[in-house]
């Protein structure tokens, strides 16, 4: 059981929950959490944005059932949360890093970033929205050190298009993504070098058990909930 230290909102749909309680099993940047919320059978997944020793910090947006009822909880309450699943991100296979995040793909590369930076490396941060209203933590990343780049699609804040209008001459050797589809395919085709995409997929248990979130890649069956959320590059089948 996690209690709720925090439920605020960001933007009109966007809210941050900070939870308290056992953070041992989490290993890797890019983890996820599974929350059991009364009334539904089945646990949301939601990415882990930044943790300690005591807390868990989570980014969500209002899009079911279930996120909404999120948004009403009140601090104080408990949640009962399966902690540290997925497979992660690897940072030992970049130099210079670009993270690329695009809507609620953004928080996992929150906490990629710190590991990184831990790690020696100096990341660069590209973060991706649909208009300004949704925007959300290019401050946090500033905070931090990185070089962080905003893109609208509507070019009401930052530079004008997608995600990959801002990759456009920025040097870096390796990848890390979180977001859409489509953003995924566009920056698949953009790169000539390696990199790292966690994906989401709709999950019955979050733990590989029910086999429900299985997607095929070049050199086998993967779970997403399990194998992944992370795939590189180089086994994935569009």
């Amino acid at each position: 059981m996690y209690k709720i230290l925090l439920n605020q909102k960001l933007t009109h749909d966007v809210y941050k929950m900070v939870l308290e309680g056992d953070t041992s099993a989490i290993k890797a940047p890019g983890q996820f959490i599974n929350i059991k919320l009364d009334g539904l059978f089945l646990r949301r997944p939601i990415s882990i944005c930044d943790y300690d020793g005591s807390t868990i910090t989570i980014i969500y947006k209002v899009v079911g059932e279930g996120t909404e009822l999120m948004s009403t909880l009140c601090e104080g309450a408990f949640l009962d949360c399966l902690v540290g699943l997925g497979n992660g991100f690897d940072i030992s296979k970049s130099k210079k890093p670009l993270l690329i995040g695009g809507g609620v793909g953004v928080p996992p590369m929150y906490n990629l970033a710190k590991e990184l930076i831990n790690d020696g490396q100096k990341p660069t941060v590209v973060l991706g929205f649909n208009t300004k209203d949704e925007a959300f933590y290019e401050s946090e990343f500033k905070a931090l050190g990185c070089d962080t780049y905003v893109t609208t699609v509507d070019g009401s804040y930052g530079i004008k298009g997608f995600v990959t209008d801002a990759m456009n001459g920025l040097d870096y050797d390796y990848f890390y993504t979180c977001g859409p589809l489509p953003m995924f395919k566009a920056i698949y085709n953009a790169t000539d070098v390696s990199g790292q995409f966690s994906f989401e997929e709709r999950m019955g248990c979050g733990f590989g058990a029910c086999m429900g979130c299985t997607c095929k890649t070049k050199y086998a069956n993967k779970r997403i909930c399990k194998d992944g959320p992370v795939l590189v590059k180089e086994e994935i089948i569009w």
